[in-house]
């Protein structure tokens, strides 16, 4: 009998298979009490397991792919320190050796325990890190029983319209980072979970591998059973369980018209990016590394408008790459682009992006996204803000580079940050070696406070560029990686618009550059949207420009403010859905 879930939609596509059911390791363990002349034994056994996790983790760490979001590998090192921790090293040993558990018992004893720990801990973001920790522990389950982290599924040829043949739908309650790197080297079509978000990492990995999916489908890996015929409808995210013939040649129908989309949209790789009335638009690429510069030019992309630097420092077991490293990761970069202008974030650690080399005198916060990162912690440790910005000068010698600022707030902030550059440039001249004088410096909108405070950052910054992703976050008070809110992280809401648009407004009356690096900036829901604030600059993932430049070219900027004018004026969701609508139209 064919029913219908309902999730959040989080990339765009149809997905036709059978469910691979992905269940949790823990919930099926043996229990026994191991000989007392196989303790040492059963403890080597689980470190083995440890042991053989970690490596697994390194590997994956070291093939992500050149195009993986920036959150990915910040997660495989949260998962590479939760198993590091002695609560699932030592003291499983222990209940191993004095009460003598068999090594999957005592790793499931003390999960428990751990779980019932965090939930009395009031501060709602570290009480739902408690996923990752159960990720960890099924992780070892599964190397204690033997069995893969997934089970092998077939290759499905494609039709003669190129069109897939029906393949494997992952289905579980969540899942994690790791496994999802997995699932890159296996057969699968499509995601649904559980639990997540617009922007949780099952979520960014799909819109970044162009897989439909739907997250936050509640039930749904105890509703759907194993081999179930299911479609995803990734622009509604809903997930048909047993469809009848007639729905599935309808969505077959559907799948045949995105293969001739994507096709179609290859030959707009080499059309500027005009709109109807004539306005050039710039797009522009978010990479992670150097060797990312490839995908964004293969993209029709104009320049780089976010290279993340933080990619270098993470997962080096708190040894910092040197002034000599960061300058050939950089000039690669700029080279790469040939001429084309690259933004440079300074590193943005913190929050979602762990960093294991701070020091031992740093303590986590109880909230890091409102703790110290980005800005707050390179003015804390100045020699290593020096070195960097010594080696994103010197790179500006070789092709256009901008420096961008993430997290500024404070006028004491951008005042430091612009005297360290300075600071930076003497030392340079001391040595004798070139970099552009003249380049240009901006800062990432995306605290409420530095929006309310624009007049500031107009006459001391040379370009602005908005980031949405914790703009949104900021402003509603959400945390974008906990499941309980996250259907009320809302990029539409209409706080954040009044921001974005007064941003975009100011700027441009000022005559600053204004760019959005976010995840609204690659949505081509939001393209009009964003051209009708008056938006210029757009800077996404490489593999979102193509629709996006569709948008650009068939829209008319001027007739879109008006309409426009009417979503900002618009705070009851009826009048709101009514003028999107319209804009959309």
């Amino acid at each position: 009998m064919p029913f219908a879930l309902h999730g959040i939609p989080v990339s765009r596509g149809v997905a036709i298979g059978r469910a691979h059911i992905l269940a949790p390791a823990a919930l099926d363990v043996s229990h026994y009490l191991v000989d007392e002349d196989r303790l040492d034994a059963e403890v080597e056994r689980l470190r083995a397991a440890r042991a053989a996790v970690r490596a697994e983790l390194i590997a994956l760490k070291r093939d992500l792919p050149r195009d993986a979001p920036e959150e990915m590998g910040a997660f495989l090192d949260v998962h590479t320190m939760i198993l590091d921790d002695e609560a699932l090293s030592r003291e499983p040993e222990e209940l191993i050796l004095h009460r003598r558990y068999n090594a999957e018992w005592a790793l499931t004893t003390r999960l428990e325990e751990l779980m019932r720990q965090f939930e009395e801990i009031e501060d709602e973001y570290l009480r739902e890190r408690k996923a990752d920790i159960q990720q960890v522990v099924e992780r070892i389950l599964k190397v204690l029983a033997g069995a893969p982290v997934l089970a092998p599924a077939p290759v499905p040829a494609l039709a003669a319209d190129g069109v897939p043949a029906p393949g494997v739908i992952v289905v579980a309650h969540d899942i994690g980072p790791a496994d999802m790197l997995q699932f890159r080297h296996t057969v699968f079509h499509g995601f649904v979970t559980d639990l997540g978000g617009r922007t949780s990492h099952t979520a960014i990995v799909a819109r970044s591998l162009d897989i439909p999916a739907a997250v936050g489908v509640k039930s749904a890996s105890e509703l759907i059973r194993q081999d179930d015929w299911i479609i995803i409808d990734g622009d509604a995210g809903l997930v048909i369980v047993d469809p009848s013939a007639i729905i599935l040649e309808e969505y077959r129908h559907r799948q045949s018209e995105r293969v001739l989309e994507k096709k179609r949209l290859q030959r707009l790789r080499h059309t500027p990016a005009v709109t109807l009335d004539g306005l050039e638009i710039e797009l522009l690429a978010n990479i992670e590394m150097a060797e990312d510069a490839g995908a964004a030019l293969a993209a029709g992309a104009v320049g780089v408008g976010l290279f993340r630097s933080e990619f270098l420092f993470m997962n080096r077991r708190g040894e910092l790459p040197d002034e000599e490293e960061q300058f050939t990761a950089y000039r690669g970069a700029v080279e790469a682009m040939h001429g084309l202008p690259v933004t440079i974030r300074t590193i943005d650690i913190g929050a979602d992006k762990p960093f294991d080399g701070r020091g031992d005198d740093f303590e986590t916060a109880l909230n890091p996204a409102l703790g110290l990162r980005a800005i707050r912690w390179s003015l804390s440790e100045p020699a290593m803000f020096l070195t960097q910005l010594r080696a994103l000068l010197r790179a500006s010698a070789f092709g256009p580079v901008r420096l961008l600022i993430p997290m500024l707030a404070h006028a004491s902030e951008i005042d430091q940050t612009l005297d360290l550059i300075a600071q930076a440039k003497r030392q340079l001249d001391d040595r004798g070696q070139p970099y552009d004088p003249g380049v240009k410096i901006g800062a990432m909108i995306e605290i409420p406070a530095a929006v309310l405070m624009l007049p500031l950052f107009l006459r001391r910054m040379d370009f602005l560029s908005i980031g949405t992703n914790d703009l949104i976050q900021y402003t509603l008070a959400i945390d974008r990686a906990d499941n309980a809110v996250a259907h009320l992280y809302d990029p539409l809401h209409p706080a954040v618009l009044q921001l974005i648009a007064r941003t975009i407004r100011d700027a441009n009356r000022a005559g600053v550059p204004v760019a959005v690096c976010g995840e609204m900036a690659g949505d081509p829901l939001m393209t009009r949207l964003l051209l009708g604030m008056g938006l210029r600059e757009f800077s996404m993932h490489p593999a979102q420009l193509l629709r996006v430049k569709q948008e650009v070219i068939h829209a008319h900027c001027e007739s879109l403010g008006p309409i426009v004018d009417r979503v900002l004026n618009a705070y009851e969701p009826d009048e709101l859905a009514a003028a999107l609508k319209q804009l959309s139209a």
